[in-house]
């Protein structure tokens, strides 16, 4: 209870949503994020620090972005031991040899 009132959670289904288009609109940064940064794998949490986006929801697009095969989940440190909670991602690399043609023919 708070200041005397019982708490209310709001059910889900009155949340916000957030539109497939903006989802891909955001996909898209990521992408380009992931451009600017590859080869080096990225943590989830430096992703949605730098697209200012909450780090599950983040991680939840990654994850459609690797089911499409655009992304590439990396489970292990430089060193070769997996990590046991985190995962690091990068673009893929045929997806970064398109991206990199692509912005040749529009330079």
């Amino acid at each position: 209870m708070l200041l005397g009132k019982p708490f209310k959670l709001i059910p889900n289904n009155l949340c916000m949503r957030i539109s497939d288009v903006k989802k891909q609109k955001i996909s898209e940064q990521i992408l380009a994020f992931l451009y600017s940064s590859f080869p080096n794998p990225l943590f989830t949490s430096q992703i949605a620090f730098e697209i200012a986006r909450d780090e599950e929801f983040v991680k939840d697009l990654l994850i459609s972005l690797r089911k499409r095969k655009l992304a590439v989940e990396v489970k292990k440190n430089p060193k070769g031991m997996e990590y046991l909670r985190r995962s690091r991602w990068k673009m893929s690399d045929e997806v970064y040899s398109v991206y990199r043609k692509r912005q040749s023919v529009g330079q």
